[in-house]
């Protein structure tokens, strides 16, 4: 090897040890370590899942129980029991002058079986404009369900009339309390009858109740001033404020119409086909 030969080797060789990296540097004093795989962790051991046994028949039917079965049993041992209502007793100022509106409500019996008592009418000017009476017994006829039959008596307006009454209330999906009744006169007359009401409460002692009520009839009753078809529609806002739950006193407004024949009969006797009062009254129960 000459001489400037030996200097390039010598550069080469310094060079190439300038440049090594560490790791491969300490490679030569460990030998091959750096390029084994490093050691895995040992899986840490889990604690076993305990099983859970499958519900017994047992179990399932202590979870949901049969609350038709249990209803029906338990209305056979509930005591006979006193409810009343009085829904509205109110003065009224409408148009042609102010009256006095009630409209009541009670039941004697149990969850089986009950004897119903309504009654509804006015008076305005010293005089009973309208009044009647109906007598009912109930039975359930579903869970939120009863179906009512019986009599109803009316002493006003016109002669005094009976009506055979079959009809069913309870309540409709969304807490709607709701009376669909048909009545079948002693003559042949007939009349239907659909209530709807709802209670809104605003706060616990403030209730709001709007009410809806038609009346058609089958046929026309001049000597009543009833037409057949569609007679009437009677709708109600009444707002009330529960000083305790068995006595509440309210305002509210009432809009009451006739229509077709009934309003004719209306018309030929004078008095208005359609009227808007404003109402104060109080709602007890017992």
């Amino acid at each position: 090897m000459t001489g400037p030969q030996m200097l390039r080797f010598a550069l080469a060789l310094g060079l190439s040890a300038a440049v090594m990296p560490a790791g491969a540097a300490e490679d030569t004093h460990h030998g091959h370590h750096g390029h084994e795989p490093p050691a895995t962790a040992a899986p840490a051991q889990q604690a076993p899942v305990p099983q859970i046994p499958a519900p017994t028949d047992a179990e399932r039917a202590a979870a949901f129980p049969d609350l038709d079965g249990m209803e029906h049993a338990h209305g056979m041992d509930t005591p006979d029991m006193l409810y009343l209502l009085l829904d509205q007793f109110e003065w009224v100022d409408a148009d042609h002058g102010g009256a006095l509106r009630w409209e009541a409500i009670g039941w004697w019996g149990n969850d089986e079986r009950r004897l119903w008592l309504r009654t509804e009418g006015e008076r305005a000017d010293g005089e009973t404009g309208r009044a009647e009476l109906q007598l009912l017994f109930g039975r359930p006829l579903a869970r939120w369900w009863d179906l009512l039959t019986g009599l109803r008596h009316d002493t006003e307006p016109g002669p005094s009339q009976t009506w055979l009454v079959l009809g069913v209330q309870g309540l409709a999906p969304y807490w709607f309390e709701t009376e669909a009744t048909l009545f079948v006169g002693e003559s042949g007359q007939s009349s239907l009858r659909l209530e709807v009401e709802y209670e809104l409460l605003l706060t616990n002692r403030l209730i709001l109740q709007p009410l809806l009520e038609i009346n058609a009839y089958g046929e026309d009753d001049p000597a009543r001033g009833l037409g057949s078809g569609l007679a009437s529609t009677e709708a109600g806002l009444r707002l009330r404020y529960e000083i305790r739950r068995e006595i509440a006193p309210y305002l509210g407004v009432s809009w009451e119409k006739r229509h077709g024949d009934s309003a004719d009969f209306a018309r030929q006797a004078g008095e208005d086909v359609s009227d808007t009062a404003l109402v104060a009254g109080i709602r007890l129960w017992y």
